[in-house]
């Protein structure tokens, strides 16, 4: 797979410009806020959510709607958690989040319509088809499906970087549609969560590796909203290197990692193989502490790179601390 091709994709689940193998900002202030972040004790307090017509969110995107939404069409998976926590399903998807046993399961979740043309060109025809008044895509990716969407229906680019983002948009969503109890609580819970996590915190460094084919990635804070919540749970000294950066193997096992997360992204059809798996064939690879002392684990990369919603992370918290003990 095209080292392109797969950080589009991760993009799509970790809100990162396109590059090689990771992908992001890396300035210093930037690592310096998100160290500082880490530190920080998670507030577990939810503001009231008041029922709104317009909306401003997390990045400065307004959005107006006439009605409270209720036919929604999902490009990106967070729009699918998002809707899942607020108790709605989406007229269609393209994502395959809802599938996942803590979401709708897979049966339910198969009686939802595929928008034809996958991820990366989702038909402008076949989303109004479904006949929506509401479509939340991927700002960098669905931006340029706008203006064939203006006037038929209201088109919501998001752009979630970090936990806090996502909690933006969740809140945001449960003021279009007035389901502001279900937002609290999902929020509430969420923060619940998190600043349980934190108390048991643990001295193990981890390491979230993503890909396919050949190619491999490193998860960092400010890049991948799942990676951000790391540095409270556990020891995580990956940050980003910037557009064309990179960790290599060698450095990878300098940093005698303990826990290894590895996501195995497909491109819309099964998966050729586990990414660590293919990782095996690298003779490094085998001298990693969390290798030699079976502490890989393959997570479901639906929910890990793609989801960034509050339920997603929330499982994500649930699975990382388990086998960070």
């Amino acid at each position: 797979m095209a080292r392109r091709t797969l950080m589009t994709v991760r993009r799509w689940a970790a809100a990162a410009v396109l590059g090689t193998l990771m992908a992001g900002c890396g300035t210093t202030s930037e690592s310096e806020g998100q160290d500082k972040a880490a530190k920080e004790k998670t507030d577990i307090r939810v503001e009231p959510i008041a029922q709104a017509r317009k909306i401003t969110d997390t990045q400065g995107v307004t959005v107006t709607t006439d009605r409270a939404p209720r036919r929604v069409v999902c490009l990106v998976a967070l729009c699918d958690d998002m809707l899942a926590e607020l108790g709605m399903t989406p007229v269609a998807t393209n994502s395959q989040l809802l599938a996942h046993p803590e979401f709708l399961g897979k049966e339910k979740a198969a009686e939802i319509p595929v928008v034809p043309g996958g991820f990366l060109s989702p038909e402008a025809e076949a989303i109004l088809s479904y006949r929506p008044d509401l479509v939340i895509g991927l700002k960098d990716t669905h931006g340029k499906l706008a203006p064939a969407l203006k006037g038929a229906t209201v088109f919501w680019p998001v752009q979630p970087g970090r936990w806090q983002d996502s909690v933006g948009y969740l809140r945001d969503l449960a003021a279009l549609t007035g389901r502001t109890d279900q937002g609290e609580r999902a929020e509430r819970d969420f923060r619940e969560k998190l600043a349980g996590a934190e108390r048991v915190k643990s001295d193990r460094t981890a390491l979230i590796i993503f890909g396919s084919d050949e190619n491999f990635g490193v998860a960092t804070p400010g890049n991948d909203v799942a990676a951000g919540l790391f540095p409270k749970i556990a020891d995580y000294p990956w940050k980003s290197r910037g557009v064309e950066g990179t960790y290599s193997m060698e450095e990878i096992l300098a940093r005698e990692v303990d826990v290894l997360f590895v996501e195995t992204l497909s491109f819309g059809g099964p998966s050729d193989g586990k990414l660590s798996d293919r990782l095996a064939e690298n003779p490094l690879w085998a001298r990693i502490p969390a290798v030699r002392n079976g502490a890989v684990h393959e997570v479901d990369s639906e929910v890990w790179a793609k989801g960034r919603g509050t339920r997603s992370l929330g499982i994500v918290l649930d699975e990382a601390t388990a086998r960070l003990k």
